[in-house]
């Protein structure tokens, strides 16, 4: 069964940089070689692209948890460790993504072949050439690589179309977009027959082209979650120009007009940048007996109407006996042409077209956290410290004391007084324990 998935949850994690080395020359009739240590490689990252043969997301249905490679441990003789390749994910043209853990959009994948990194890999750690100095010329401190990112992420597809067909169900659109596109809808004499939005090509004999939809599900409450309609009003937000299908064949003469203003206020409530949309009104099914008179009474009851700003276009046609399709891709094309391309997210003042390391809020976190567990030991976390911690490379103790020296720096030391820390009490990093000596 063909699935359309517009709406995913992913986990992505991004490759550990590659640990530095320690190491030293050895070398015949160089009694004094010095540090040889070389540095570790770049994690990999976790990078999204645009390909334009996916229409769905369907292939994250199974596979939600992506990781990228660690980068290589450096070497002896200086040499450094290999960098991990990124990891590619192909993702369709439409691709919106959040973090779920800022509920910030981080990018919007709209062009050709457009990338987006969403998780940076770490940074290789630094060998032991790098700490040596006039009072230490001999080091044995390296640093282990830099961790790799961690996200969780939201992608919501949003379909590109030029155009969008919208109206109640049954009014014609699959017919409509059957007709003048090669796209193969499900077509069928019952409400809801189109579950999932239908793409296709329109082709004129004049050489212009547009690329068309039809947006299922929109009834009155479907703003609300009623019907499917909040499912695929996301997809109307990147079209261009709107046709709005009304049916003129019911036995009731102001039905046309009902749904019409029921189908403006539902795209109002949605977002109500949706009516400063081109929108042309087109009467469907012209080829049924009383399609002529209700399209009288439409046009009356409309004209009626003193709460519209202008009176729309209207243009009847017939999918079945193909009468004023033509035409009507004509005047589409036409004011396509007339339409200027606008930011479909302007709206969304949160997105931006680059990835960001971190949410803004997190500019005002402290360094590190103090605190006690049931035991009596000191716990001490935060987002810098934990990342200083698994940097160090603790099986040499010149890299323990070297890390003693950035806690007391960053003034670890202090707090732990001020908390009433107690000479000889323990403290823990993760599952890294020290027994704490004034």
């Amino acid at each position: 069964m063909n699935m359309f998935v517009d709406q995913i949850k992913i986990e992505v994690h991004a490759g550990k940089g590659g640990d530095g080395m320690v190491a030293f020359r050895r070398e015949k009739y160089v009694p004094n070689g010095g540090p040889a240590g070389g540095d570790g490689g770049r994690g990999g990252s976790i990078i999204l692209k645009v390909d334009e043969g996916l229409r769905t997301l369907m292939d994250f249905r199974y596979h939600r948890i992506f990781k990228a490679k660690n980068g290589g441990n450096g070497m002896s003789k200086q040499m450094t460790g290999p960098s991990a390749e990124d990891t590619i994910i192909a993702v369709p043209q439409g691709t919106t993504v959040r973090d779920l853990d800022t509920g910030e959009i981080i990018g919007d994948l709209v062009e050709k072949n457009q990338e987006l990194v969403v998780a940076k890999g770490g940074r290789g750690g630094r060998g032991n050439i790098h700490f040596a100095s006039a009072k230490n010329p001999a080091p044995e401190i390296a640093e282990n690589g830099e961790p790799g990112e961690d996200h969780y992420l939201e992608l919501e597809l949003k379909m590109l179309a030029d155009v969008g067909l919208i109206g109640f169900p049954s009014v014609g659109k699959s017919t409509l977009l059957s007709v003048v596109t090669g796209a193969k809808p499900k077509i069928a004499a019952y409400e809801f027959t189109t579950l999932t939005p239908n793409l296709g090509m329109v082709m004129l004999p004049d050489g212009r082209d547009f690329a068309m939809a039809d947006m299922p599900g929109l009834i009155e409450g479907a703003s609300k979650g009623v019907g499917l309609g909040l499912k695929f009003l996301r997809h109307i937000e990147r079209t261009r120009v709107l046709l709005h299908l009304v049916d003129m064949s019911s036995e009731d003469p102001h039905q046309a007009i009902e749904r019409y203003r029921q189908i403006n206020k539902e795209l109002a409530n949605y977002d109500p940048e949706l009516l400063k949309r081109p929108q042309i009104v087109v009467a469907t099914k012209m080829d049924l007996p009383n399609s002529a008179d209700n399209l009288a009474a439409f046009k009356a009851d409309l004209a009626a109407d003193k709460t519209l700003e202008k009176q729309p276009e209207i243009f009847p046609i017939s999918a079945v006996t193909h009468q004023g399709v033509q035409q009507l891709m004509q005047l589409t094309a036409d004011l396509l042409d007339k339409t200027p391309a606008f930011d479909s997210e302007s709206h969304d003042k949160e997105l931006v077209a680059e990835y960001r390391a971190a949410a803004p809020d997190k500019k005002d976190e402290a360094d590190f956290t103090i605190t006690k567990d049931e035991d009596g030991t000191w716990v001490l976390g935060g987002e810098k410290l934990i990342r200083l911690f698994k940097m160090t490379d603790l099986t040499h103790e010149e890299s323990q004391l070297r890390f003693a020296r950035q806690l007391r720096h960053m003034g670890i030391d202090d707090a732990l007084r001020a908390k009433g820390v107690q000479d000889g009490d323990l403290v823990r990093i993760e599952k890294f324990v020290f027994e704490f000596i004034q």
